[in-house]
């Protein structure tokens, strides 16, 4: 009985070896980061590495459904080429995101790196409700400051779709969104999805 029961109670430590591979946090260069093999999102700013929290399937339900979405005007229209996550987004050096979803003009396709996309021009990301300031105010200036044209926040909890427009160096409301109306692009003519599907689509 007492070995079984210092057996329930023996605290695995991790694995601190395999840490020490890697450089501390404040020491990662571009390179180290882009080498990483990983199937989780992680994201880069100045030296720092940030590992998300895995997305749920209802969030994966959502931004799928919005990559179809996206996918198909932009096929039918020959607009450009659309990527949904994991995809590193370079906005500056030693800063990537990894959004749900990005679009890029066609033009730009070529001129990209094989590792990941930089200067595009939309990306949408679906609120976490662990943190939904990384989206709502974070992310909004980091991709701001990164020259992204238009930004789409979408709000399972708040039944909400901002689309952000790019007018300087700061965002602007295209429009706010609900159920019962369609969200619309100012960048994209004449792409827009039904608000009331899209959080359909989650459940």
């Amino acid at each position: 009985m007492a070995v079984r029961e210092s057996l329930v109670m023996q605290v695995e430590e991790p694995t601190w070896e395999i840490a020490k591979l890697f450089p501390n946090q404040g020491e990662w260069s571009e390179a180290d980061y882009l080498t990483l093999n990983t199937n989780r999102l992680i994201e880069f700013s100045n030296g720092h590495v940030e590992v998300l929290d895995m997305p749920t399937p209802s969030h994966q339900f959502l931004a799928l459904y919005l990559y179809e979405m996206l996918v198909a005007f932009a096929r039918e229209h020959q607009l450009g080429k659309v990527l949904v996550a994991p995809v590193p987004v370079r906005l500056w050096p030693r800063k990537f995101r990894e959004p749900d979803l990005v679009f890029i003009f066609a033009e730009k396709v070529l001129q990209q790196d094989k590792r990941y996309w930089e200067n595009v021009d939309l990306v949408m990301e679906v609120v976490s409700p662990d943190d939904p300031s990384r989206d709502y105010e974070k992310k909004r200036q980091d991709y701001a400051d990164g020259g992204i044209a238009e930004y789409w926040i979408i709000d399972p909890l708040k039944q909400v779709v901002t689309v952000l427009t790019l007018k300087g160096e700061t965002y602007t409301e295209h429009g706010v969104f609900i159920p019962g109306t369609a969200a619309t692009s100012a960048l994209l003519a004449g792409f827009a999805v039904d608000v009331t599907e899209v959080f359909a689509a989650a459940k």
